[in-house]
């Protein structure tokens, strides 16, 4: 078996291996069954996280394919609620934009600059628990169909949206502190 082939690593497989599935499921109207396999999906970021940590199976791919898997997982669901029409195009562009400005930023730190670590900061860390929360909220607003779940997947949009632009600000002030101590 290859090196990089770890039981944590293939929890993380299986999490991208689920994300058409749960896309699919939002774009279908299935909400039940989406955030069942969202839930599925966010307990195999919990294994292989303990799995990593626990037992010695940390590898540089599980670095690179964990937040890969997490945004391809939170990417495509609010990719669905977009094309769905559950939530606004201009909160996708946000979720989109914070990310691709954040790649951006990477690429040109890895081309421009020694720097080859980027460990996401608490505000990033923040950003995706938000996500994860309003996504949670949203497929719960859709199998609910109760008033007050209306008011909450409307005020978590906008914490998200507020956590997502912040967390994106704040990567660009690290960003010029490490361009300072570069």
């Amino acid at each position: 078996m290859a090196s990089w082939l770890t039981a944590a690593n293939l929890f993380t497989l299986l999490r991208l291996a689920l994300v058409p599935f749960v896309v699919l499921a939002i774009l279908q109207g299935h909400h039940v069954q989406a955030l069942v396999l969202f839930i599925a999906a966010g307990f195999t970021d919990v294994v292989d996280g303990a799995l990593a940590r626990n037992f010695g199976q940390v590898s540089q791919v599980g670095a690179y394919l964990d937040p890969l898997a997490d945004k391809c997982l939170l990417s495509g669901i609010f990719l669905a609620f977009g094309s769905s029409g559950m939530v606004p195009w201009w909160f996708v562009g946000l979720i989109f934009g914070r990310d691709l400005y954040i790649l951006i930023g990477v690429l040109a730190f890895l081309s421009l600059t020694k720097v080859r670590k980027f460990p996401p900061s608490v505000w990033g860390k923040a950003s995706t628990f938000v996500q994860i929360s309003t996504a949670v909220v949203w497929l719960a607003r859709n199998i609910l169909n109760i008033p007050v779940m209306d008011a909450l997947s409307s005020a978590m949009l906008w914490v998200c949206a507020v956590f997502t632009a912040w967390s994106g600000l704040h990567y660009t002030l690290r960003a010029l502190q490490l361009l300072q101590a570069d």
